[in-house]
């Protein structure tokens, strides 16, 4: 019995820690997205993209292709410009733990396990723009998938700092119905590259 109140006394504990550590990183990344209009942009775009490729009559379609083009612009736009005030964050308060689960003083205790998160919102911002403005010649519905995929995989990393890369990857499954290694798949090779290159090390 004494050590079944000893175990959930330290499950209590490490739960505690783990919830006001993950407080501290929502609110330093929610002070910076308060900003931007980040959100609601990538919500218009992907809603978008889904009226577009369910749209039957190819004259509409392209109406909506090019409705959307002013979002896709601005997203871009703002994007950069929080990725560029994020790099001003601390070093110390931008580390991110590779370790799938979250662990109170994970990158205290293992610091080479982790990656700075600065860092990965500069490549998320460079595949977004890469994007918007198809350095690839894409054809519009390939365009919106791997657009898609880039705006998912920089919103999983987001949950990744805040809570853990295991409930990043299960919000991503429960919501959009794809894993995390799809969307490493998904998103443009240059982006794909940059990216294992710094979240695996």
């Amino acid at each position: 019995m004494d050590t079944l109140i000893m175990a959930a006394l330290i499950a209590a504990g490490v739960h505690m820690l783990n919830v006001r550590q993950q407080r501290r990183r929502i609110a330093l990344l929610g002070s910076h997205l308060s900003q931007f209009q980040i959100e609601k942009l990538m919500e218009n775009l992907l809603e978008g993209y889904l009226r577009a490729l369910g749209e039957k009559e190819e004259a509409r379609r392209d109406q909506i292709w090019q409705l959307l083009r002013t979002t896709e612009l601005q997203l871009a736009e703002q994007f950069q410009r929080f990725a560029a005030d994020f790099a001003k964050v601390e070093p110390q308060r931008a580390r991110v733990s590779r370790i799938p689960v979250a662990l109170p003083f994970a990158l205290q205790l293992f610091p080479a396990a982790s990656f700075d998160l600065r860092q990965a919102f500069a490549v998320h911002a460079q595949g977004i723009a890469r994007g918007v403005h198809n350095e690839r010649g894409l054809s519009q519905r390939d365009k919106a998938f791997t657009l898609t995929a880039e705006l998912l995989l920089m919103q999983h990393t987001c949950h990744w700092f805040c809570k853990s890369k295991a409930v990043a990857s299960a919000r991503m499954a429960a919501r959009h119905r794809t894993p995390h290694a799809q969307l490493v798949e998904s998103v443009s090779p240059e982006t794909r590259r940059a990216y294992v290159a710094l979240v695996e090390g």
